[in-house]
């Protein structure tokens, strides 16, 4: 092997991990299936206990419809999910072409800083609207 590919295939060590992970959490959800009752996946313990819907509620069905290509099955499940989901494919592929090149992974959180608020603000606001007991909010409801 050259000395210009080595550096380059050791960079990409670290995706290569978390690609393999991620593939293999999607496996996981594929061979439990949450989509049948009963399975190996058990319910929400929020749910169970407080009979109020969490925002991670459906993420197991919501990451289950999206490999099998269901986008709207899947935005039934947890709308919030799925542009969570986009959100770290595209922070993803920022880092992994970063990686390549061999150059800063894109811009720093510290210019972000208040993107944990935001986060944690859009998260609060999806609890709070996903169990509004009036339609058109209980159409957000698994």
């Amino acid at each position: 092997m050259s000395d210009t590919v080595r550096p380059a295939l050791a960079r990409l060590t670290a995706p290569a991990l978390v690609a393999a992970g991620a593939a293999g959490a999607c496996a996981a959800v594929v061979w439990a299936d949450p989509t049948t009752p009963g399975g190996v996946i058990p319910p929400c313990p929020t749910f169970t206990i407080f009979g109020v819907y969490c925002p991670g509620c459906g993420m197991s069905r919501m990451l289950y419809s999206l490999v099998h290509l269901d986008i709207p099955a899947a935005l039934h499940y947890n709308a919030l999910g799925v542009v969570a989901v986009a959100g770290l494919l595209a922070a993803f592929a920022v880092w992994t072409v970063g990686r390549i090149r061999g150059t800063a992974a894109g811009p720093r959180w510290s210019r972000f800083r208040w993107a944990p608020h935001f986060a944690l603000a859009v998260i609060a606001l999806w609890f709070v609207v996903r169990n509004i007991p009036v339609a058109p909010f209980t159409a957000l409801r698994i």
